[in-house]
């Protein structure tokens, strides 16, 4: 890291500094600890700037002062650090104490100390600890439009059927690199959801955004038209993903414009981070991530990692099927659904929906 240029978290409008305590040659542990620093005013200044901040968390108790923070549990071991280091570090500096669930069980993180100020300077350290790590932390659930319409999976069926046998002499393309045709969608956003009371939030957040998709729909199902297929790389004789256009039927923006509301409403959130200006509406068919290992091991045939993966040369499907017809229907909800799920129809589990209609 360059240390003249820092990394900086925006936590609530206020910037604060990220060092990393352990020199980047060092083997990394997986709960290796960060400091983060507030880049703000001086000592005084900012324990009476924090106290302000942070006066509706803290009660005044007959030992002094407490304040209680909602923490999902898979982030208390950064908060805890190698055999507690981060902990105590942090109980040192602020001269406090840091009470802490056991692993795995749900609650809050609770801070107590003689000062106002050195709890509210604790809080302020923790919660700057958990912004960091969780922005670490693998997307669980995405907000989709399911495509997973029997007429589009019947399409999507004659269109893997008709490549393999007019294209599996073609580098890489093989049966297995094809999505399955029950999960069929387009994603909108990503979510890091770390409990149940993430899941519900976020089941909310996607209620509220009923009013406007209903606007915008004028209270019926969108229409739409999944024809063409297009690639993401530079190179299409070395193509990782290729995926069906999707349009509404009557040329409208409407789809474009819910899926930049739903974003626009859960960056606010804080649900979700903002990754493209726009989003990229597409439905995946094909992505090589879905290639089997050709070596069965102990454990069976496994999925391709992201450094591994094998490119196919699509130019002759592009050729062929460039303008293909997968088929048409009515869109009439958005889901919020679960990574790595199935439900009874092989789409994945849903945690909530709005509808359009």
């Amino acid at each position: 890291m360059d240390v003249l240029r820092p990394a900086l978290i925006n936590i609530n409008g206020r910037i604060y500094r990220r060092n990393v305590t352990k020199d980047s040659k060092e083997e990394h542990y997986e709960e290796e600890e960060e400091d983060v620093s507030y880049v703000g005013p001086p000592e005084s200044e900012y324990l009476e700037e924090d106290e302000a901040c942070d006066t509706k968390l803290i009660e005044q108790t007959d030992k002094g002062y407490r304040c209680a923070i909602e923490v999902p549990s898979v982030l208390y071991k950064y908060i805890i650090g190698k055999k507690g280091e981060t902990r105590r570090r942090l109980e040192s500096d602020t001269k406090t104490s840091i009470s802490i669930p056991k692993q795995g069980v749900e609650g809050e993180i609770v801070i107590t100390g003689s000062h106002k100020a050195a709890v509210s300077s604790a809080v302020t350290r923790v919660e700057l600890l958990v912004e960091s790590y969780r922005k670490k932390q693998p997307f669980t659930h995405f907000l989709s439009f399911p495509l997973s319409n029997p007429k589009i999976q019947e399409g999507f069926l004659t269109f893997k059927d008709e490549v393999l046998k007019q294209c599996s002499q073609d580098h890489g393309v093989e049966g297995s690199i094809f999505q399955n045709p029950a999960k069929l969608h387009m994603t909108i956003g990503t979510l890091a959801l770390l409990n149940e009371t993430e899941v519900r939030k976020a089941c909310e957040h996607l209620q509220q955004c009923q009013h406007f998709i209903r606007d915008i729909t004028e209270g019926n199902p969108l229409a739409l038209e999944v024809t063409g297929i297009e690639y993401m790389n530079d190179d299409p004789g070395m193509v990782d993903v290729l995926y069906a256009k999707v349009n509404a039927k009557d040329k409208s923006d409407k789809l474009q414009l819910i899926a930049d509301r739903l974003v626009e409403h859960f960056v606010s959130a804080g649900l979700m981070v903002r990754e493209w200006d726009r989003v990229k509406l597409h439905g995946t068919v094909i992505n090589t991530l879905f290639r089997k290992d050709s070596v069965e091991e102990a454990g069976g045939p496994g999925r391709q990692t992201m450094s591994e993966r094998e490119a196919f040369d699509a130019r002759n499907i592009l050729k062929k099927f460039g303008a293909y017809r997968f088929g048409e229907f009515g869109l009439n909800t958005v889901l919020l659904s679960q990574r790595y799920s199935s439900d009874c129809t092989g789409y994945y589990t849903s945690a909530g929906s709005a509808n359009f209609s």
